[in-house]
């Protein structure tokens, strides 16, 4: 492929609730500029944006591709993003390189939840846009009614430059606002000149009144002309359009039906036309060396610098990290810093990528997307930059997952195997996290939703040949005691030869500092245990505390004082200590009111306001105290509460089956608290093997 030049770039990202048509609209477009010979399609699992096993099955997108489609000299590089919530990060990692944005409304479906979300996500990075109406070819659907539904989230800002001509209820053509003209479609994407319809004139006036408006706010010339009634021109309201879109005052509403190809040059000529150049928008990075701005700004005269948004590793064709040249023009063979890791990397091959696959070309210019090939230390987020000019850009927000289980290998021996694979898909995926909570003798997974879930499951077996299985995680309580005791224990032992024979007298009682486990003291006199002795008491109450006499979780917030005891001047020894204190703290922890705290979390749930009150009941019912509520900049309701982490296990897909998938939320550990008596009660039934036997 060429080398394009800055203002002959378009970065467009597609964005839209999942199914609403994204990676068919892409294929229509690679198979209109000459990519592909063949229009392929999500079902036959064909297409050039969905081409992952786990996509072709499922037959959705679950990771961002790019096909770069040349239209009119302009390269226009399309970010074809997942729709389904569980893929969020994905599509954050497109909006961060992206200029402008498709929004992909379903007409059938009309404004959904992932419309909504694409809207706000737009609106977090001040993006141009546009709408795009799909399923145009279907008799039930109603362009109006999508028109009404967006004008009644957004206002004014909605401007229409097209709408449908049908007629027996068949789409056949449309209405150009702007030329104020009709075309039909004579052959798919071939299409003829007609008269506007006499039932099409009512709209076209509103439409174009609409326009007509934005038009005139543009310059105090073309308002007085506006006011006066004189005409604007095809070409003066193009490039007023241009500007309103640039600035986010218009957003203008396309329409057609991909599968047929119909609509989507007029879409492809919108975007080269409307939509700015990557030298258009602003991008600062810092310089390391001396803490200053850096104003790349997409120039390419400028030291040359790149931000790595995306990084693919596959057993097969290997990894590439995927950049944005920020400024100057990466060539093959440069030799590029990477200003966070601080580590040089030799560039080898620069590609641009269809899809799946990789085209090389000889440089990439400043705005352009393409991919550097089996770079050893850059990850997602990183910047490459010369050495004498190390910008650092500014990492994208990503979502965290907050979805967890516990996970162990199936066949046993594939521990060391499983971490590999695991690893390299968290290069590839930002929103997949493991923990090792050691504390609980278990691994968690931390993914967005139970469909990512799935898929890192699937992905695990069909690309690494690995299984592993799914379960509910462990709850980390923690015991403690309320009240204090006084206990005595004697380890005495005689097997022939020399004895054993420890013996201590002890006080157990609160600490209350529950952020350490225990606090020993000591309060012997006259030598009644001998100083040696001490570090043996402590290390048996230090191998006590690991797990509790009550349900074997961890012990917190206890003081033991050894205040006397006994010694044998031949039988006592460090071992025989050790067991005495471990028999005096289990029968002085079991006397001085023993009770199970459990881990409280703070949650932010949310919502649009309409479903505060199910949330709240739910919460409720969950034991969970709501805190307070707070309207956010975005319109919603924000619902804080503290709830027992034992109650949020599967809380994701409750809330998005509660509010339509339009609820959010967030939680971080806050305390322990004691637990209530039936919680209790459970807990030391379901525990009590564990107080034999120090396995699961």
């Amino acid at each position: 492929m060429d080398v394009f030049r800055t203002d002959r770039i378009r970065n467009v990202v597609l964005l839209g609730h999942g199914g609403a048509g994204k990676t068919t609209l892409v294929e229509a477009m690679a198979y209109l500029s000459g990519i592909t010979s063949r229009l392929g399609s999500v079902t036959d699992g064909n297409t050039i944006s969905d081409f992952d096993k786990e996509e072709i099955k499922r037959k959705f997108s679950i990771t961002t591709s790019v096909v770069p489609v040349v239209w009119d000299k302009v390269k226009v590089n399309v970010l074809d993003t997942p729709g389904y919530f569980d893929f969020v990060g994905q599509t954050q990692e497109a909006v961060s390189v992206a200029d402008a944005a498709i929004i992909v409304v379903s007409g059938k479906d009309g404004v959904q939840v992932g419309t909504q979300k694409a809207w706000e996500l737009c609106e977090e990075h001040n993006l141009p846009r546009m709408f795009f109406v799909t399923e145009m070819d279907n008799d039930d659907v109603s362009y109006r009614a999508v028109v009404d539904q967006l004008t009644e989230l957004y206002g004014k800002r909605i401007a229409p430059l097209h709408f449908p001509i049908r007629e027996g209820g068949k789409f056949i053509g449309y209405v150009n606002v702007v030329k104020k003209a009709g075309r039909r479609y004579i052959e798919k994407d071939k299409k003829e000149e007609i008269p506007v319809p006499d039932y099409s004139q009512e709209y076209l006036d509103k439409y174009r009144e609409t326009l007509l408006e934005a038009v005139a706010e543009t310059s105090e010339e073309f308002m007085d002309r506006y006011f006066a009634g004189e005409e604007f021109s095809v070409a003066e309201i193009s490039a007023a359009i241009a500007t309103n879109v640039s600035d986010g005052s218009i957003v203008p509403v396309c329409m057609g039906s991909p599968v047929n190809l119909q609509g989507v040059k007029i879409l492809l000529d919108d975007i080269c036309g409307y939509f700015p150049d990557p030298g258009q928008r602003a991008c600062n990075g810092i310089v390391q060396t001396t803490n200053e701005l850096f104003e790349a700004n997409y120039d390419f005269a400028k030291p040359k610098s790149a931000f790595v948004w995306k990084t693919i590793v596959d057993p097969f064709i290997g990894k590439y990290s995927l950049i944005k040249v920020c400024s100057g023009t990466i060539k093959n063979d440069d030799l590029l810093y990477n200003v966070g890791r601080d580590e040089e990397e030799k560039l080898s091959k620069l590609y641009i990528m269809e899809g799946a696959k990789p085209v090389e070309v000889p440089e990439l210019m400043a705005g352009d997307i393409g991919a550097i090939g089996k770079l050893i230390h850059a990850r997602s987020g990183d910047t490459l930059a010369t050495k004498n000019m190390p910008v650092l850009y500014p990492k994208s927000p990503i979502s965290k997952p907050y979805t967890y289980k516990r996970y162990k290998a199936v066949n046993k021996g594939d521990e060391d195997k499983i971490s590999q694979a695991m690893s390299k898909m968290m290069v590839e995926d930002q929103t997949m996290l493991l923990e090792n909570d050691a504390a609980n003798r278990q691994t968690l997974l931390y993914a967005m939703g139970e469909q990512h879930m799935d898929i890192i499951v699937s992905k695990l077996k069909e690309k690494y040949k690995i299984d592993i299985e799914l379960s509910e995680p462990k709850v980390a309580f923690r015991e403690t005691i309320r009240k204090n005791a006084d206990v005595e224990a004697k380890y005495k032992k005689q097997s022939g030869g020399h004895g054993q024979y420890g013996h201590v007298k002890m006080r157990f009682e609160p600490s209350g500092n529950m952020e350490e486990t225990y606090e020993f003291a000591q309060e012997v006199v006259g030598g009644a245990v001998p100083k040696n002795f001490f570090p043996a008491v402590e290390k048996g109450l230090a191998d006590c505390v690991v797990a509790g006499p009550l349900a074997a979780y961890p012990v917190v917030g206890v003081k033991a004082v050894l205040y006397d005891g006994s010694y044998h001047t031949v039988d006592s020894s460090e071992l025989a200590f050790r067991q005495a204190t471990k028999m005096a703290f289990k029968d002085g922890f079991m006397k001085a009111s023993p009770v199970l705290l459990e881990p409280i979390v703070s949650m932010k749930v949310t919502v649009p306001d309409k479903y505060t009150g199910d949330v709240m009941g739910d919460l409720n019912k969950r034991r969970g105290r709501v805190l307070g509520m707070n309207p956010d900049k975005s319109g919603n309701t924000v619902i804080e509460a503290d709830v027992p982490q034992l109650e949020i296990y599967g809380y994701s897909t409750v809330l998005r089956s509660m509010t339509g998938g339009s609820g959010d939320f967030a939680f971080t550990f806050a305390r322990y608290e004691q637990a209530p008596s039936d919680v209790q009660e459970k807990q030391i039934k379901e525990r009590a093997s564990k107080l034999t036997k120090d396995e699961e």
